[in-house]
């Protein structure tokens, strides 16, 4: 199963942006790698904590976006990869990147086999529907 989050440093930059005391970078990059499961083929469980990929194959510039409820609380990245582009990979992990370089989202999934058949299209959709933690402090 999926294992998705938002990067703590991806956190730091939203709640820094809501209290104005830095913009916002846009996300610019999905990176494919094959770091996503432990040796016994088990998907890694995601911290938040991460920085990087465990084990980077690609790293591409996201080729489009868009909003896909009218609410514009779900984003689809999507990038496409050509025919050789990581053919006979196994790709168990995914992140988004930003302007500045940092990853933003990161997730880890069971292995999926890359063919050199036809163009892929990856997507991504990274959803900001539910509040994680409310906390009110008096």
């Amino acid at each position: 199963m999926a294992q998705g989050v938002i990067t703590e440093t991806g956190r730091k930059k939203l709640c820094r942006a809501h209290s104005g005391d830095q913009s916002l970078a846009s996300i610019t990059q999905m990176a494919f790698g094959s770091g996503g499961v432990d040796a016994d083929g088990n998907v890694i469980e995601t911290t938040g904590a991460e920085t990087a990929l465990r084990t980077e194959l690609l790293k591409k510039d996201v080729d489009s976006h868009a909003y896909t409820d009218e609410k514009e609380t779900t984003c689809r990245y999507t990038v496409r990869l050509g025919r050789a582009e990581l053919a006979g990979e196994n790709i168990s992990e995914q992140g988004l990147f930003d302007a500045d370089g940092d990853m933003i989202a990161y997730k880890t999934f069971l292995p999926k086999g890359r063919m050199m058949i036809w163009n892929l299209y990856l997507i991504w959709m990274k959803y900001f529907k539910e509040a994680q933690e409310w906390q009110i402090y008096q």
